[in-house]
């Protein structure tokens, strides 16, 4: 996956949160504002340094962590 080369996890940054490499922006922080609402536009306007790129590689990890997920069906 291309977004290994845009986002890193270190236990000395943010906590070992997933971050845009080089910066101590979560992956976490760019899902919550967009599901508040904000746009790719909005997000790169908030963050100069982030480019298109980065969005894209915050998506393509949330996609392989929910892709991976198995569900289990725990009943009523």
């Amino acid at each position: 996956m291309a977004y290994r080369d845009r986002i890193i996890s270190n236990p000395n940054i943010m906590l070992g949160k997933p971050v845009i490499k080089g910066t101590r922006l979560t992956v976490e922080i760019i899902l919550k504002k967009m599901a508040e609402g904000a746009t790719s536009e909005d997000i790169l306007q908030m963050y100069p340094n982030l480019q298109e790129e980065h969005l894209k590689a915050v998506f393509e990890y949330a996609l392989e962590l929910i892709g991976g997920e198995e569900l289990i069906d725990v009943g009523k």
